[in-house]
């Protein structure tokens, strides 16, 4: 098995393994969750095999995925791992409202303490931007909390660059993260050079195209109402337009004698030491795969050849349907000129 080595993530002292473990579908949106014996057994391999960085979120679920976590970290491992969750998107009554007041921002982040069950969180990111409320006030309360001792390092996630900017300014941003794939390469242009001009570590989710890169067209079958199939991407006329970019990397990696999630995410590995993707999986095999990536070699060559099977104009379908916040609608008010409610 690779050996999975250790980056430093932003330039505030954060040290985690060169690739994380998204722990999302474990408890949410992709088809039935396994028994938990199961996810914590997974979780206890990743850590074995050097897996130490693990993502969550109070929304998935919701909630469940914490307490999974807390669980999984009994016994001796929470010592052993650098824990990452998120807040932002409350779900009250199955509606879902994005906040980021400072109220909630404590509130949340002592409800994932509990479910945790621990005493401080390594990264906790908002989740998504409070667009009506600035920037400021919550990355206020959130350097609160740091200096509380309820968390240590901050993180944003889905935020513009000035959004980035303005956080920064108020307390240091440790980590950003953000869609960065074969196929969702915009965040190139401007978030991924303000993150590195400012010193701020890089995860990317869904490396491998939220699955797309491991098994193509496959990747939509048996999926219930929530699942893939309603993302623009995954709609039956941009899959039969898209499916021939799975064919080309699929080719190229039986030629390097790998499977193509594991070039798929060889290729985000290969955009720098303070890059740190999160692929997310229920499966001990494909666990082991996504750890082989961390082996596989890619000239410059190679790497252009890679970005060209999924060139912008070659990808039909945007990443997220209506309705969803990213980090091009992710600006919020100045403070200057916002009226607290």
């Amino acid at each position: 098995m690779a050996k999975v080595g250790r980056i430093k993530l932003g330039s505030q002292g954060l040290e985690v393994s060169a690739q994380g473990l998204g722990c999302m579908g474990m408890s949410a949106f992709y088809g039935a969750p396994k028994p938990e014996p199961d996810k914590i057994a997974l979780i206890h391999h990743a850590v074995q095999s050097g897996v130490t960085f693990l993502d969550a979120s109070d929304v998935y679920g919701p909630h469940t995925n914490e307490i999974l976590l807390g669980k999984a970290l009994k016994g001796g491992v929470r010592e052993k791992v650098e824990l990452a969750t998120k807040f932002g998107i409350s779900v009250e009554d199955g509606k879902r409202e994005i906040r980021g007041d400072p109220a909630y921002v404590r509130a949340a982040c002592e409800a994932s303490l509990k479910r945790l069950d621990v005493d401080c969180i390594d990264l906790y990111y908002q989740h998504r931007v409070d667009t009506p409320v600035p920037i400021e006030v919550t990355v206020g309360e959130l350097k609160k909390l740091v200096e509380e001792g309820k968390i240590k390092y901050i993180g944003l996630s889905e935020a513009s660059a000035s959004t980035i900017r303005r956080a920064h300014a108020v307390h240091p941003i440790t980590a950003v993260q953000l869609e960065w794939s074969l196929w969702s390469r915009d965040v190139e242009e401007e978030i991924v050079p303000t993150c590195r001009e400012l010193g701020i570590g890089i995860v990317p989710y869904s490396p491998l195209g939220r699955g797309f890169f491991a098994s193509g067209t496959k990747s939509t079958e048996n999926l219930t109402q929530g699942d893939l199939k309603y993302l623009p991407r995954f709609q039956p006329e941009n899959m039969e337009h898209n499916k021939t970019i799975f064919e080309k990397v699929n080719e190229m990696a039986a030629r390097k004698g790998c499977s193509p999630s594991q070039l798929a995410l060889a290729w985000v590995h290969h955009q720098g030491n303070d890059v740190c993707p999160i692929p997310g999986t229920t499966k001990m095999e494909n666990f082991n795969q996504n750890i082989g990536a961390l082996s596989i070699k890619l000239t410059p060559e190679e790497m252009a050849q890679l970005e060209s099977f999924a060139a912008a104009d070659a990808v039909k379908g945007d990443r997220y349907g209506p309705g969803i916040v990213t980090w091009q609608i992710s600006e919020t008010p100045l403070l200057s000129s916002w009226n607290a409610p």
